[in-house]
């Protein structure tokens, strides 16, 4: 009786649980912490606003473009500073624009993730030693970073530049000082990797005028909006952190005008368990339907959403799995509500959504002169196509021209391409490590050498998969090593038929500093542990022969 007893308290506790983290309630929550978002990118308007992927991604429809820190780096007792999520990028765009606004959320109860907490400021401050490092070398070598006129007056600026750079650790106040001294003394350990990976420090310190700094803010932040200062006027780079939801754990009940709905904090997490197909792109494209439809047809409106984005995307030939969903049941005459125009809220009325600044699907990245790219499986349908594709440099990112003239696709799924030599498409269908443990490891060899045929002849060449962040990545890394060889230099652009693989050992580290390499061009590569390690094994091989 007492199991039976504990049994029906679980199940009330997670039909309670069930009901109150509803779809609606969700997406309202999100909105509602979208508007606190905006507030604040409007106090430093001339700062790129970033998303903390994926939860991070849902709170704004004006992203300028995306990283990637995970939470489980900054575990306590668990510090990492993972070469494999570099978030280069973020640091040059920094520099470049004077800082930076980076969102995300936490379902926790905490004001801030522990990516905000302590992954960032861990980041930050091995960039800034890093930099440091590096200036300092270059001005006790007699090598001057910045131009000018008179050699003595470089020399005396960039001494003062280097003595006056702050390398210290920046955590927030409620980290302990034990859990500061305990990373702190990891942070030298954690250089040499950065310097052992072969990461483009001479760009980022030709990029950082000041040493980043995280400053973060939450909902409980009180800002006095005549004394906000600005970016300009700090002696640091802001990497500003915006926890996007509100502090309380709780689940709070809010009422309009129209509905009432429960508050989720952090509700854009593990969007799998609740989103139902829907995308933080369609969900600001239909956010004003969707919020002003409210809690009883907002799943029917969803589901009418996701399918309707499903069929357009397969009548243009683009990967399009259905997404089947259990209709919700409504009561009543509810039914009857979808024939009725949803009431016109006053905070939605004047909504305004740029969907183009937050949609980075458009994009190819082009890996330096190796000929090689990386995208989703779409792009295959494009790339019959002669394109302008942004490529993805130090600089920043530059327009430029090219042709795709082989597409390796690397989806379960095959799409149409209008290439005029049919041998010039390879579908070779791979899935996560998740699904196959040695998925890739089967189908590495075939892609290689697929790759090699046609990189021999001058051909460019297009790896996509259905994300592009992933099996697609973790294919050129695969093919870069194989087939290229660096020399000892940077970047690896040098395509010598494997001749050099063939005759040394691959390591861990030189694997990951062509990682770090991808990376660079492929700022959005998430590339997961179970397929890296495939690729190792199969780079333990030694051959690029046919098996």
């Amino acid at each position: 009786m007492e199991n039976e007893a504990n049994i029906s308290i679980y199940r009330a506790a997670r039909t309670i649980k069930r009901r109150q983290n509803t779809l609606y309630n969700a997406l309202r929550s999100i909105y509602d912490d979208s508007i606190f978002v905006g507030e604040i990118s409007q106090l430093w308007p001339q700062l790129p606003l970033l998303a903390n992927l994926r939860c991070g991604l849902w709170y704004s429809s004006k992203f300028h473009s995306t990283c990637y820190f995970k939470s489980t780096d900054g575990h306590t007792n668990n510090w990492s500073f993972n070469t494999s999520r570099l978030n280069l990028h973020v640091a040059l765009l920094a520099g470049q624009k004077g800082g930076c606004i980076i969102v995300d959320s936490t379902r926790k109860g905490k004001r801030f993730p522990d990516s905000m907490s302590k992954t960032i400021p861990i980041w930050t401050c091995v960039l800034n030693r890093s930099v440091y490092k590096y200036r300092k070398k270059m001005c006790n070598g007699g090598v001057v970073l910045a131009k000018g006129n008179a050699s003595d007056e470089h020399e005396k600026s960039t001494s003062q530049f280097t003595a006056d750079w702050d390398c210290s650790l920046h955590l927030p106040l409620w980290v302990s000082d034990t859990e500061k001294a305990a990373i702190d003394d990891r942070v030298e350990e954690w250089i040499k990797e950065l310097d052992a990976s072969g990461a483009d420090i001479a760009s980022l310190a030709s990029c950082l005028k000041k040493p980043l700094r995280p400053l973060w803010i939450s909902q409980k932040t009180v800002i006095w909006l005549n004394e906000v200062p600005d970016h300009d006027s700090w002696d640091f780079t802001p990497i500003i952190l915006v926890s996007a939801s509100s502090q309380s754990g709780i689940i709070q009940n809010r009422t309009t005008s129209e509905f009432s709905w429960n508050y989720i904090p952090g509700a854009g997490d593990d969007e799998e368990s609740w989103a139902r197909g829907l995308t933080p792109n369609l969900f600001w494209k239909n956010a004003y339907d969707l919020i002003n439809s409210g809690p009883d047809i907002c799943n029917q409106k969803v589901a009418d959403i996701v399918e309707k984005d499903r069929v357009y995307r397969a009548q243009r030939g683009q990967i399009a799995p259905q997404v089947i969903l259990k209709s919700s049941k409504l009561s009543g005459n509810s039914s009857d509500l979808s024939h009725v125009e949803p009431p016109l809220s006053s905070d939605i009325s004047d909504l305004n959504i740029d969907l183009k600044a937050s949609d980075e699907s458009c994009t190819i990245s082009w890996l330096g002169s190796t000929n090689l790219a990386v995208g989703t499986s779409q792009h295959g349908n494009m790339a019959c196509l002669t394109e302008v594709i942004r490529q993805n440099m130090d600089s920043g990112n530059a327009a430029e021209e090219r042709n795709v003239d082989c597409i390796l696709n690397c989806d379960q799924e095959s799409i149409t391409v209008c290439l005029s030599n049919a041998e010039a498409y390879f579908h070779l269908p791979m899935v996560n490590s998740k699904l196959d443990r040695f998925s890739l490891l089967r189908n590495l060899p075939s892609a290689v050498n697929f790759v090699k045929l046609n990189i021999s002849k001058g051909k460019t060449l297009l790896i996509c998969c259905h994300s592009g962040e992933d099996i697609s990545v973790c294919v050129c890394l695969a093919i870069l090593t194989s087939l290229f060889d660096d020399e000892g230099s940077y970047p690896y652009g040098i395509f010598d038929d494997g001749k050099s693989f063939n005759q040394t050992r691959i390591t861990k580290l030189e694997m990951r500093r062509r990682l770090v390499f991808i990376c660079k061009f492929a700022s959005n590569a998430r590339p997961s542990r179970g397929n890296l390690k495939q690729v190792f094994s199969f780079l333990g091989g030694g051959s690029v022969d046919p098996v």
